[in-house]
């Protein structure tokens, strides 16, 4: 019985063996996962904005994730099936998606820019047209969805990247460099 266990474990055509297979690529990802938030949690209090950082750590982790699926995916014969009938699918699914999420999706591109070309950091001080008019705002928060601003009222403005990619933006004062 124990001998046929251990021979199953080894073959991932077998129920155990692909479980066992899982449980490896799944501990294995995991691991991948904590040495990131580690890193992350290391190099974080010796930058003065972790916007970018925070983005390319939690892109990371799902990436680890996904890649530990698919090389999981790929040792299993019957996913690498299922996996050729689920990929024709996904183009259908992936047009529809885009087109019911394009607020979202121009969002998430529009974090992408303001990550990557930087035309305000978190601490400046910016003067952006707000439904009350010209607001001038401290930045607070650059994520990938939305920019938090807080105004000299101590209000929260949250306005989404889009908007702040295609609205003339003035800088009023720069954050202090450490």
């Amino acid at each position: 019985m124990v001998d046929s266990i251990l021979q199953d474990i080894t073959k991932p055509a077998t129920l155990i063996g692909s479980l066992f297979l899982g449980a490896v690529f799944f501990f294995l990802a995991t691991a991948v996962v904590v040495l990131i938030r580690r890193l992350t949690r290391h190099v974080e209090p010796h930058l003065t904005d972790v916007t970018a950082l925070r983005f390319i750590s939690t892109f990371t982790q799902v990436l680890a994730y996904v890649v530990g699926f698919v090389f999981y995916a790929h040792m299993i014969p019957e996913l690498r099936a299922l996996g050729t009938a689920l990929l024709a699918g996904v183009s259908v699914v992936s047009i529809v998606v885009g087109l019911a999420a394009q607020n979202t999706l121009g969002n998430l591109v529009a974090g992408f820019s303001l990550v990557l070309y930087r035309p305000f950091q978190v601490g400046d001080t910016i003067q952006l047209s707000t439904p009350k008019g010209l607001v001038s705002a401290n930045v607070q928060l650059i994520s990938l969805g939305f920019t938090v601003l807080v105004d000299d009222e101590k209000h929260e403005i949250i306005v989404p990247n889009s908007i702040m990619m295609s609205s003339t933006v003035i800088r009023i004062g720069k954050a202090p460099s450490i």
